[in-house]
């Protein structure tokens, strides 16, 4: 059988640079795999929380947005909440970094508290940047309502939200934490619909204690590498690998909703996200 030698040389190249070739695919894989993680979605969620028959209240949580960019003055951020048109904004901690610059927070919370009432609360990253006085006077003076053991009473409609919030405790003995949320909850009132916004989702076994309808978090980044179809973090701070509470809506023991939003930090982490895109969270409730 006759068989040219300018197949055998193909054949022996291709022999040759196989595993070359394998090491650039699965390169290639991983980049469009973390390019098409960074780009973000909104995420919807119905809660059965308001009894009787009411107009449903409309939520936006913003979390671990860490200054990062999302265009030319946040403009493609801000149009996305605007487009849900929310009651009001949680601001759920590391909405500032200890790193990047504050521009782009600034952009963001002053667009949106100009619309909309805001409720925010620190997380660690503010706390490490060692700016949490500074940070909470500016956003008090563009109106932002910061929370720090705390509650707010908001009428919508003919809806009593009470919204209480906690300080990150990075810089708290867990008694000085415990005392802010004891604080927080002796504010409200069983015939409202309670919402703790704090941003630590892993402390489920502390907020089991109390009768809140509704906790909302962050800080796990979902694990930063989210792992398909089981919906666990490869790894997220606070939890370890294989991290429980990274994204979505949770039912804690007591009956408690918990919301954990993937947050929005892109270039001010190290490592890519993967299957784990960037979230604006929105929640209805009924």
């Amino acid at each position: 059988m006759y068989r040219s030698k300018t197949q055998g040389v193909g054949s022996s190249l291709l022999k040759k640079h196989k595993g070359r070739i394998i090491f650039y695919g699965i390169l290639l894989a991983i980049l469009i795999a973390s390019a098409w993680s960074w780009v973000p979605v909104t995420e919807r969620f119905s809660l059965d929380l308001i009894p009787g028959d009411h107009v449903p209240v409309r939520i936006v949580l913003i979390t671990d947005l860490h200054s990062c960019y999302y265009g030319k003055e946040m403009a493609s951020l801000i149009r996305r909440v605007d487009k849900e048109e929310p009651d009001i904004i949680l601001l759920g901690g590391d909405i500032f970094d200890d790193k990047l610059p504050d521009d782009n927070a600034k952009f963001f919370v002053e667009a949106v508290s100009e619309k909309y009432p805001c409720f925010y609360v620190t997380g660690n990253h503010e706390y490490w940047s060692e700016r949490v006085p500074e940070i909470k006077e500016y956003l008090k003076g563009i109106g932002v309502t910061v929370l720090a053991g705390d509650c707010s009473t908001v009428d919508i409609g003919d809806v009593m939200l009470d919204i209480c919030g906690v300080d990150d405790p990075t810089r708290m003995t867990v008694q000085g934490w415990r005392e802010q949320l004891d604080q927080a909850y002796s504010l409200t009132d069983d015939t409202h619909v309670r919402i703790l916004l704090s941003h630590r989702p892993e402390l489920t076994s502390v907020y089991e204690e109390y009768d809140f309808d509704l906790v909302c978090a962050g800080h796990a980044h979902a694990g930063q590498f989210r792992i398909p179809f089981i919906n666990r973090g490869l790894y997220a701070p606070n939890q370890g690998s294989m991290a429980q509470y990274v994204s979505g809506i949770y039912e804690l023991s007591n009956g408690t909703l918990m919301e954990v939003s993937r947050g929005l930090a892109r270039e001010s982490t190290p490592a890519p996200r993967y299957f784990n895109h960037p979230e604006v969270v929105v929640l209805d409730l009924y």
